[in-house]
């Protein structure tokens, strides 16, 4: 498959995953916890299983939040690979406010080259390629929806001026104490900034369309948290880089959990 095929394939293994998480949201449906103490839902699982079958007949290895655990040995070897979070503000979709995402982001080596960010609740859809650009649409009639014909319309990003005063995204669920004292920094310096909170990838989603000039993110994510949304991030002209020493953010690492970053649109 060429890069343009790998595309519209995963576009449509989103807006599917999508669709899978959509059938338990309109439900009573039961939340789990991880590990880590973070809920999981059978929406969770669902998207996984749709996505790593649409994925699957491009031959190429999926690594999934939702996934079977694959040890860096076996990693450290892929080429090219899907990063995969089938849902991503697990917590914004137990609390029923629609601000999560599903999450597909194409490595190669140990960059980021494509990325699909699709919002099910509101049919918002974000993709990001090298040989097509970021663009984004919304898809009003899923029933309906043909991703040949809806590629061919889909708004360029950014999509509008960055707004006049400094406008700083963080999470809504994750806000840290660092985080907090980066905006007091920019306050002291006289930059008083707008503060816009919203949950998962969606924050990556407002610098790249311009509504956003910073999102710092000075707590803990994974590689699949980010992946798609850095790649429609830089695409679309951004950048993100490690906060403690401005060097690329990378992936597929022995450890999946990122380093903190500033993700920036000037």
């Amino acid at each position: 498959m060429n890069d343009t095929d790998l595309l519209i394939t995963a576009i449509k293994a989103a807006v599917e995953g999508g669709r899978a998480i959509m059938e338990i949201y309109d439900l009573d449906f039961d939340v789990e916890y991880k590990e880590d103490k973070s809920p999981l839902t059978l929406a969770d699982r669902n998207a996984h299983e749709v996505i790593s079958r649409i994925l699957e007949p491009t031959g190429l290895p999926m690594l999934s939040e939702e996934g079977k655990h694959i040890p860096y040995e076996t990693r450290k070897n892929w080429t090219e690979f899907w990063l995969v979070d089938p849902l991503d503000g697990t917590k914004e979709f137990v609390k029923r406010n629609g601000e999560f995402t599903v999450n597909i982001a194409l490595i190669r080596g140990s960059k980021v080259v494509m990325g699909i960010i699709y919002v099910p609740v509101s049919g918002q859809l974000y993709f990001a390629s090298y040989p097509s650009g970021a663009r984004k649409l919304t898809i009003r009639d899923l029933k309906h929806f043909s991703i040949s014909d809806e590629f061919k319309i889909a708004e360029s990003i950014p999509s509008q001026s960055l707004p006049e005063k400094l406008t700083v995204v963080g999470s809504r669920s994750h806000i840290s104490p660092e985080t907090l004292q980066f905006i007091e920094n920019l306050k002291s310096e006289g930059r008083e900034p707008d503060f816009v909170s919203i949950g998962s990838s969606l924050k990556l989603c407002l610098v790249a369309e311009g509504r956003a000039h910073l999102y710092p993110r000075f707590g803990p994510t994974m590689e699949w948290d980010t992946a798609a949304g850095h790649a429609i991030v830089e695409i679309s002209g951004g950048k993100i880089v490690r906060a403690d020493n401005g060097q690329p953010v990378i992936y597929n690492k022995s450890d999946l959990l990122n380093p903190w970053f500033i993700a920036s649109r000037e």
